[in-house]
């Protein structure tokens, strides 16, 4: 790893404590990312959850080690699990993680994403247009794929992150990492990822799972960033989009220390 004193912990030490201890991750996902999301976390070495109705979401969030929250398919009882197990986790002291996938696409999306957001998630993680617009500046996207460039959404990460507290995440080409005063760059990765429907969710719930292991989110961010990385590198040269995704899940179950710390984080 590309030396920086901005990590307290680094990824290849994340991964190691990470399984020592796999973490229970309550995961509020879309219908279209259940499956991979699950098999990503139990082949990194963490147990996922799938559930999301706020008759148990309250109860389950607070004894899991992190609650994880994307709404690509939104219904109102979803959005009233969702906010049943924000109150489990908060009350328990557990971290969340939110995704807010196009939450520019429609009125009610937004307002959804608005009020979620004022529930102070711990970690904010989404796509260069995403977090661009959850931060008041221009995009010209419209649907779940980004419009911008990660470069482009740095400042309105960092105006993000310091409004709500919290650690903001843009994922692409390279991924961007900020407290609003900590940054740093993760490199790596392949652009066949880009192909592959919900890896940005499931890459949403690894971070529940780094969250949940370490005590600094900025840290768990950027060590979920890698393994994902350490994947993607493994996994490049697959010819085609199905034979990447097995190979991507395999990897993220082979993946050592040393895989992850040969992983470029760069100060920003």
């Amino acid at each position: 790893m590309t030396q920086t004193t901005t990590l307290t912990t680094t990824p290849d030490a994340a991964l190691t404590q990470m399984r020592a201890a796999p973490p229970l991750v309550h995961c509020i996902t879309n219908y279209v990312a259940m499956n991979i999301a699950a098999n990503v976390l139990l082949a990194a070495g963490a147990s996922p959850a799938m559930l999301h109705t706020p008759e148990e979401s309250r109860d389950f969030a607070a004894i899991a080690g992190a609650l994880t929250i994307n709404f690509g398919t939104l219904s109102p009882n979803w959005v009233a699990g969702m906010h049943a197990a924000i109150d489990g986790a908060t009350g328990a002291g557990r971290p969340w993680v939110f995704d807010p996938v196009a939450h520019y696409a429609s009125p009610w999306r937004g307002g959804i994403a608005r009020d979620l957001l004022a529930r102070n998630p711990t970690i904010l993680r989404g796509n260069a247009s995403e977090i661009m617009a959850l931060a008041g500046f221009e995009t010209a996207s419209r649907g779940p794929d980004a419009a911008d460039s990660v470069a482009a959404a740095e400042d309105a990460a960092r105006s993000l992150a310091t409004a709500q507290s919290c650690i903001v995440a843009v994922t692409g080409a390279v991924d961007f990492v900020t407290d609003g005063t900590r940054a740093v760059r993760v490199h790596g990765g392949d652009p066949m990822m880009a192909r592959i429907t919900a890896m940005g969710c499931s890459l949403t719930t690894l971070t529940g799972a780094y969250a949940a292991t370490l005590p600094d989110p900025f840290d768990a961010t950027v060590a979920a960033l890698a393994h994902f990385a350490a994947a993607g590198n493994v996994a490049a040269g697959a010819p085609g989009p199905a034979s990447f995704q097995t190979l991507f899940v395999d990897a993220l179950y082979t993946a050592t220390p040393d895989s992850l710390a040969a992983i470029p984080v760069t100060a920003a």
